[in-house]
C-alpha cells in the first residue's frame, strides 16, 4: 500500500487527481490510500512523516505548496513531492525542495502518469529500507537507518549519530536495541549500538567505524557482537 497525498484547494482538480489515481491503479495493479487536504498548511500542522508520496498545488490561501515543501523537508527528507502548477516560472523552484517535478494545469492523464511511474520506482526502492521515528525538539523526525552509523546513551537520552548530523531524543538505549536488532545493528557495549555495516575492523577490544570514530567492545558484549558482525559479513 502506498500513502498519497493530494493537497489542492480547487475540489475540482482534487477530484481530477483521486480519479487518475484510481485509473493509475487498476492499469497498474498497484494499491493506494489517499488523503485529500484542502491546504498547505493542514499538511504541515500534523506531519509525521506518513505519506509516500505528495501531490502539492504550489498556489493556495493560507500556506502556498513550495512553503509548505520546505517545512516538510525539515523533517522528512525522502518523501516524494510532486507540485501541481498553472505555471512553469514556480515549478522551476522546486529543485531546491527536491521535487521530484510538476505537472501543469489543466492535469493530462499521460503526463500524470509518467511522472507517479518515476514516483513508484522510488517509492518502491524507499520501502526496501528501514525507518524509525524519533522525538528530537519539538519535531518529530523520520530516519532512514542505513544513514545511522551508530547510538550512543548519554543518561537518559541517546544520540543518533548519522551521516549527515547528530540527532538527540529520549532513551533508553534498550528501545533501539529491540527496535533494530534484526536490521543490522548490534551492541559492542552497553552504552554503544552499531550500524555493522558501517564497521571499518575490529582492533583487539574496539572497533572502527567508517567516520573513523572508535568504540570500545566490553567483555561481556564481545562474543555476541562479534557473531552479529561475522553474520552480517557473511
Amino acid at each position: 500500500m502506498i500513502n498519497v497525498c493530494i493537497v489542492e484547494d480547487e475540489l475540482e482538480q482534487a477530484s481530477v487527481l483521486k480519479n487518475y489515481i484510481s485509473k493509475y491503479s487498476s492499469a497498474k495493479n498497484q494499491q493506494f490510500n489517499i488523503t485529500y487536504l484542502p491546504d498547505g498548511i493542514d499538511l504541515v500542522d500534523d506531519y509525521k512523516g506518513q505519506f509516500d508520496i505528495i501531490l502539492l498545488d504550489i498556489q493556495m490561501k493560507h500556506l502556498d505548496g513550495m512553503a509548505a515543501a520546505e517545512k516538510i523537508r525539515q523533517v522528512d527528507s525522502d518523501v516524494i513531492i510532486i507540485f501541481i502548477t498553472s505555471t512553469v516560472q514556480y515549478a522551476v523552484q522546486g529543485y531546491a525542495v527536491d521535487a521530484l517535478g510538476y505537472v501543469l494545469k489543466p492535469v493530462p492523464y499521460h503526463q500524470f502518469e509518467q511522472i507517479f511511474d518515476k514516483a513508484i520506482v522510488r517509492v518502491q526502492a524507499k520501502q526496501q529500507h528501514v525507518y524509525i521515528k524519533v522525538a528530537v525538539d519539538d519535531k518529530q523526525l523520520k530516519l532512514d537507518c542505513n544513514n545511522i552509523i551508530y547510538i550512543e546513551s548519554q543518561r537518559n537520552n541517546v544520540v543518533i549519530h548519522c551521516k549527515d548530523a547528530d540527532y538527540v531524543t529520549a532513551g533508553p538505549l534498550k528501545r533501539f536495541d529491540e527496535m533494530l536488532m534484526d536490521h543490522g545493528f548490534s551492541k559492542c557495549h552497553n552504552a554503544y549500538l552499531i550500524n555493522l555495516s558501517e564497521v571499518e575492523a575490529v582492533q583487539k577490544e574496539e572497533v572502527l567505524l567508517t567516520n573513523d570514530v572508535m568504540l570500545p567492545i566490553s567483555r561481556a558484549r564481545k562474543k555476541e557482537f562479534m557473531a552479529a558482525l561475522t553474520e552480517d559479513i557473511l
